[in-house]
C-alpha cells in the first residue's frame, strides 16, 4: 500500500463530520498555503482542485504549493500547476515510500525519476521528504535515510527549497542536514518540535511552517515554539485535507480555511494581522519565489 492510499485509508474517518466548513472572514492582506495535498479525496464532500483553489482565493490565500508524497502525486501536481497560476509544485518521495519502493527494487528509479522533474519550472520545492519513524521501524530506516539524502542533493543540484517531514525523527532529521549541508531554503513542514527542537532549527536558518495544530487545545509546547521564532523564519499551510484548524477540528481541510490558523497564530503574538500576513507573504515568497498575480473573484472583500 502507498504512503497515500495509507493516508486515505487512515482518515477514511467512520463517524466523522465529512462536510466541509463554511468559508472564513476574509484576510486583510493575501497569504500562501505552502503546503497542501488538492489530489486527496476527504470524503462525500471532496473538493475539486479548481474549486478548492477558488474557495481559498475568495478569503484571501493568493497561491498554492502541492506537495507530491510519491511520483504519480509529484508528477500531476506538476501537471495541475502548468494550468493553473495559483499552484506551484513540490515533488518528492514521502519518507514512507522508500521503504516500500526500496523492498520492490524500485527506489533507485524512482529518485531518477523525481530527479529529472526538478528541472520543470513548475517545481519551487523539493518535498515532502525527510524521516518518519512512527510509521516506519528500524528495518525500513535505511532506505529513508538514502532517499532523504538523495533528495537533499537533488534540491540543491536544482537551486530548489527543501520541504522536511519530519515525525519522532528530530534529532536524526538536523544530524542529516549537518552532515550533507541543508539547502538554503529549509523548510520544517508541519512543524512539530518543542521550543528547544525550535531554537535548534532557527539557528540553523531554517523556516518553521505551522499548519493547524498550533490552533490545538492541547498544542502548548507548539505555541512557545511560534512564539520564539523570527517573524522572518516562520510560514503557515493547511497540510490539507489532514489538521483542520480549531474551531472545525476532524473535519475535511482545505486551503480556504487557512485563516483560521493565521489568525490563531495572530492572536497568540499579539500581533497585528494585517502585518503579520504581509510578513507571512513575504517569507513565502523568499523562499519558493513569486506567484503570477491573482485578483479576488467579485464580491469578495
Amino acid at each position: 500500500m502507498s504512503n497515500s492510499e495509507m493516508i486515505r485509508k487512515r482518515d477514511a474517518g467512520e463517524g466523522r463530520n465529512l462536510e466541509h466548513p463554511p468559508l472564513p472572514q476574509p484576510l486583510p492582506f493575501e497569504v500562501y498555503d505552502n503546503h497542501t495535498h488538492l489530489e486527496f479525496e476527504d470524503g462525500i464532500e471532496t473538493l475539486l482542485p479548481e474549486e478548492s483553489l477558488a474557495k481559498a482565493l475568495q478569503v484571501g490565500v493568493r497561491g498554492v504549493i502541492q506537495v507530491g508524497t510519491d511520483l504519480a502525486t509529484s508528477r500531476w501536481g506538476v501537471e495541475l500547476a502548468k494550468t493553473n497560476p495559483a499552484v506551484k509544485a513540490a515533488i518528492a518521495l514521502h519518507p514512507n515510500e522508500a521503504p516500500r519502493l526500496a523492498a520492490k527494487g524500485d527506489l533507485e528509479a524512482h529518485l531518477e525519476a523525481i530527479s529529472a522533474l526538478a528541472a520543470s519550472p513548475e517545481v519551487c520545492a523539493i518535498g515532502e521528504t525527510g524521516l518518519d519513524f512512527f510509521r516506519t521501524g528500524e528495518e525500513g530506516r535505511d532506505s529513508q535515510y538514502l532517499s532523504f539524502e538523495a533528495h537533499i542533493s537533488i534540491a540543491k543540484e536544482n537551486n530548489l527549497a527543501l520541504q522536511i517531514h519530519d515525525r519522532d525523527a528530530h534529532a536524526e532529521v538536523l544530524e542529516v542536514l549537518d552532515r550533507v549541508g541543508a539547502p538554503e531554503r529549509t523548510v520544517l513542514h508541519c512543524f512539530s518540535g518543542d521550543l528547544e527542537f525550535a531554537q535548534q532549527c532557527i539557528e540553523r536558518g531554517f523556516y518553521l511552517s505551522f499548519a493547524g495544530t498550533v490552533t490545538f487545545k492541547n498544542a502548548h509546547g507548539l505555541r512557545e515554539a511560534l512564539g520564539s521564532a523570527p517573524l522572518a523564519q516562520i510560514l503557515v499551510e493547511t497540510d490539507a485535507p489532514f489538521l483542520t484548524p480549531e474551531p472545525f477540528r476532524g473535519r475535511p481541510n482545505a486551503p480556504y480555511l487557512m485563516p483560521h490558523t493565521v489568525r490563531a497564530m495572530a492572536a497568540f503574538l499579539q500581533a497585528d494581522l494585517d502585518a503579520l500576513c504581509r510578513q507571512l507573504a513575504s517569507n513565502t515568497e523568499a523562499v519558493y519565489g513569486s506567484w503570477p498575480t491573482t485578483q479576488r473573484p467579485e464580491g469578495a472583500s
